[in-house]
C-alpha cells in the first residue's frame, strides 16, 4: 500500500489486526514494483469535497501512469472501482490500456449488487 502521509489506513477502521498483515510504501514506485494488481481510488469522496485541492496537491504523484504499471509485473493487471477521474488518480492510457480490467470489476460487482438486492426484496438466497 502506498499513499502520502497523513493518509494512512486506519487499522481499528480497517479491521486490520497488525501492521504486519500489509507493507506501507511512501513512494508509489516502490509499492509497484513486481505487484500483481494496481489499483486505486478517486482522491476526493463524497462529503470531502472542501477537500479537494489539498488532496489533490498531496496525492500528485500516485496517479497511477505507464510508468507504474512497467514498475509492476508485465502481466499485472490494473483495478478501480469507478468512476474515475482520468487524468488525476489514473492516466486514461492505463485505465483504457490492455492491462484494465475495471470493466470486468465493475460488471462483477453489479451481479453481486443484484444477488444482494434480492435477498434483501425477497429475504432468500438463491
Amino acid at each position: 500500500m502506498s499513499t502520502p502521509g497523513g493518509y494512512e489506513v486506519d487499522q481499528a477502521i480497517a479491521g486490520t489486526r497488525s501492521a504486519s498483515s500489509y507493507q506501507l510504501f511512501s513512494d508509489p514506485m516502490q509499492a509497484c514494483a513486481g505487484a500483481d494488481l494496481v489499483t486505486t481510488d478517486v482522491w476526493t469522496s463524497m462529503g470531502y469535497e472542501a477537500e479537494n485541492e489539498v488532496r489533490k496537491k498531496a496525492f500528485a504523484k500516485w496517479c497511477v501512469d505507464c510508468e507504474m504499471m512497467r514498475e509492476a509485473k508485465p502481466d499485472a493487471l490494473f483495478m478501480h472501482c469507478l468512476p474515475a477521474h482520468r487524468g488525476e488518480e489514473v492516466e486514461a492510457e492505463v485505465i483504457d490500456g490492455p492491462q484494465s480490467v475495471v470493466w470486468d470489476e465493475a460488471e462483477n460487482r453489479m451481479h453481486v449488487q443484484k444477488a444482494l438486492m434480492e435477498y434483501l426484496l425477497l429475504g432468500r438466497l438463491a
